[in-house]
């Protein structure tokens, strides 16, 4: 017997046209949203109205294409403004950046992604791509590997899609060779990957000790060329800071 909780269909075909919308680089056209989402037309038209009068979806005169509205953002927004976990991971981002002088990371596992809550930019950042608000897979990324590290091998691969995707050349797209990486990662206590996520960038993650398992992690994007004696002083500010906001969120009672 199935499990499976009963999804009311209109509620469950709004959240997945937002998804598909959110998920879009482009405006999407009814017949695209149709092929992405499988819903009937006539539902569709129904619910696109709805939406669109109520500003989660935005269209043009004609309603020919259909984008994610502005009320999507006030509601992202939300979900920020009340974290009591954000305003201490925010000061810590400031006092490492300020110490290491490269980008960091505040992130929350989502399922098999995670989700960038926090950002502060290295000083000298030529081109900045802002995070906050998106979600990358977790297998791509220091954040998702210190994260998935923190359940265990059977946990995990339950998580994961069965195909992993490949962002980059150097992405680990073999289960048995990510499980293997979630396991050094295990025992040093701390992620470090090479542009898997994007080219010219590597990463240390540090998971966030506060919750058991732990679901949020602070990590640092580096040039990929620095030297293993440039990278450790910066492992080691990670998890020094770290550690003290996962004992700070800890005694405010932070769960």
């Amino acid at each position: 017997m199935s499990m499976q909780p009963q999804l009311v269909k209109s509620a469950e075909r709004t959240v997945r046209i937002l998804e598909a919308l959110a998920d879009s680089q482009n405006h999407l056209t009814l017949s695209e949203l149709q092929q992405r989402t499988g819903f009937p037309r006539s539902s569709l038209h129904a619910l696109m109205r709805t939406l669109v009068e109520l500003n989660w979806v935005e269209t043009d005169t004609s309603r020919s294409a259909f984008g994610i509205g502005p009320h999507a953002l006030l509601t992202g927004t939300a979900y920020l403004d009340k974290d009591p976990a954000l305003p201490f991971a925010q000061e810590t981002l400031e006092d490492l950046r300020d110490e290491i002088g490269q980008t960091v990371h505040f992130a929350r596992r989502d399922g098999a992604h995670v989700l960038y809550l926090a950002t502060r930019e290295a000083r000298d950042a030529a081109h900045v791509i802002p995070r906050v608000g998106r979600q990358l897979p977790a297998h791509v990324t220091a954040l998702g590997q210190v994260l998935l590290a923190q359940l265990t091998d059977d946990e995990a691969v339950a998580l994961l899609p069965a195909t992993l995707t490949s962002l980059t050349e150097h992405t680990i797209t073999d289960l048995a060779k990510l499980t293997g990486e979630l396991d050094q990662v295990r025992t040093r206590g701390w992620a470090y990957e090479r542009e898997q996520g994007t080219l010219g960038v590597a990463c240390v993650a540090v998971a966030v000790d506060y919750r058991i398992p732990a679901t949020d992690a602070i990590s640092c994007s580096m040039p990929a060329n620095l030297t293993p004696g440039e990278v450790e002083p910066i492992t080691d500010a990670i998890i020094r800071h770290t550690r003290k906001l996962a004992a700070t969120l800890r005694r405010e009672g932070i769960r």
